[in-house]
């Protein structure tokens, strides 16, 4: 829609940006309140403030009076909203499943996000052709009704744990000195800082790719995108599969190694049945390198600091997005849609080349295990 409204890649980054750029100002700050209050309680109040957005989004549309900087406000409150609802989600899977099946909690609970991501761009595609953008709104507001009464019901079989309150900066200090302090999970944390600030861009990538390079309109860009919940969505499962034998490093690596090659490699790519492959396959890669941060970052994790550790670990995995969905956005606006990806994909290798080798030693421990 932004794109349509103002015809510049990078301000449909801006939009992006601002839709992360809270979550960089008040992640950390959310997890100390993940820490200390009942998780159940915080997703009630932000999927509630989830609806009221998309209520406001929903009327502005259908009234016609919808303007970029409505956009641009609206993105801001879901941005606000997104750095509490995210770390609160992934911290309660282990309230939901206990310990000893997180790592499959964590995988099952990728496979239903990444099915919704393959149907959701696929039907919304149909109702933006057929009746409208304006629909596609609606329909997600209400949406949010079914959640707010599923987890009103919902029953935990783990005991929330509650840590001993300090004040705001002290815990936020203890979470970062966790992550610091433990090899595995600092070199995870900087390589989410790299991968998830350059390669996980598609949504401001694949509109401007799929109409200038593909020539393809707004089916075309839904199906790009559902093509990479296909390969979100096969990786989701295939981890569930192999969730009984823990942690697999060597994987990690090798799907970092992936996503960087074939998004390097879209410069060569014209032709949408070939971008549409590719899509799966870097759907694939990313699916299971955010699988493996999420685990790497909640293994053996004491529950008194799982909040306030993984909202470092969406402060990596979304906090870093404004600035890649601007970096992306202007390089785009100067060259052409073609060259989004790969700039990505270069970018990322120069950075995580001298980061692999300076940690050698665990990186070493990683391909063996």
């Amino acid at each position: 829609m932004v794109y349509q409204m103002t015809k510049s890649a990078l301000l449909v980054g801006v939009v992006t940006a601002c839709q992360f750029i809270p979550i960089l100002g008040l992640t950390l700050i959310a997890g100390t309140l993940i820490d200390r209050y009942p998780k159940r309680t915080i997703l009630l109040i932000t999927q509630f403030g989830f609806l009221l957005l998309g209520l406001a989004m929903t009327i502005l549309v259908f009234s016609g009076v919808i303007q970029y900087w409505q956009v641009l406000v609206i993105a801001l409150g879901y941005g606000t909203l997104q750095s509490i609802d995210t770390p609160t989600r992934q911290s309660f899977v282990v309230e939901l499943v206990g310990q000893k099946d997180l790592m499959n909690g964590i995988s099952l609970n990728s496979s239903i996000f990444n099915l919704a991501k393959i149907v959701g761009p696929a039907i919304a595609g149909i109702l933006i052709v057929k009746v409208g953008i304006g629909w596609c709104f609606l329909i997600d507001t209400g949406s949010y009704i079914a959640v707010i009464l599923g987890l009103y019901h919902v029953q935990t079989i783990q005991k929330t744990t509650t840590s001993v309150r300090h004040a705001v900066l002290q815990d936020i200090h203890e979470g970062l000195a966790y992550v610091w302090h433990n090899d595995n999970i600092r070199i995870s944390a900087e390589m989410m800082l790299i991968v998830c600030t350059l390669n996980f861009n598609n949504n401001v990538i694949i509109p401007i790719y799929a109409q200038t390079v593909l020539h393809q309109g707004a089916q075309g860009y839904a199906s790009l995108l559902s093509a990479t919940g296909i390969g979100s969505l096969i990786a989701a499962f295939l981890m569930s599969y192999l969730a009984r034998y823990g942690l697999r490093r060597s994987l990690y690596l090798l799907v970092t190694a992936g996503t960087i090659v074939v998004q390097m490699a879209m410069v060569f790519v014209h032709s949408y049945g070939l971008a549409w492959g590719l899509m799966v396959v870097i759907g694939f890669c990313n699916m299971i390198f955010l699988n493996q941060s999420n685990a790497s970052f909640q293994f053996s994790v004491p529950d008194a600091l799982r909040g306030r550790i993984m909202s470092v670990y969406v402060l990596l995995n979304q906090g870093s997005t404004p600035i890649g969905s601007l970096y992306v956005g202007g390089i785009m606006d100067l060259t052409s849609g073609l060259f989004g990806f790969p700039a990505c994909g270069l970018l990322a290798l120069i950075l995580l080349v001298p980061l692999l080798v300076s940690n050698r030693f665990v990186v070493k421990k990683w391909l063996t295990h």
